[in-house]
This record gives C-alpha cells, structure tokens and sequence, in this order.
C-alpha cells in the first residue's frame, strides 16, 4: 500500500506535512472569523431590537 519513495522520501513526506499544515491553519481561520462576524452581527441586532 505505502510507495516506496526511495530518495524522494524526505521532500514528498515534508511536502504533505507542510500542506496538511496549510489545511488545518486555514479551517482555523475560517471558524475564528465565522465566530467573530456572528458575535459582531449578534451586536448589531441586539442594539437595533433595543432601539425598535
């Protein structure tokens, strides 16, 4: 099942890291400004029900 990736091994393998990397820092970033527009959107409609 696994390749053998002979003396490309290092380069592949570090290249999967850096992307899985990539992936996992961009989800996070994402979930972080979803969290900090709903929390923002949250305040304006909060203010606008107080104000009529």
């Amino acid at each position: 099942m696994i390749p053998d990736l002979g003396k490309y091994a290092g380069a592949v393998l570090s290249s999967y890291a850096v992307s899985i990397g990539l992936i996992v820092l961009l989800v996070a970033l994402s979930v972080w400004q979803s969290r900090k527009a709903r929390a923002a959107l949250e305040r304006v409609e909060g203010k606008a029900k107080r104000n009529g």
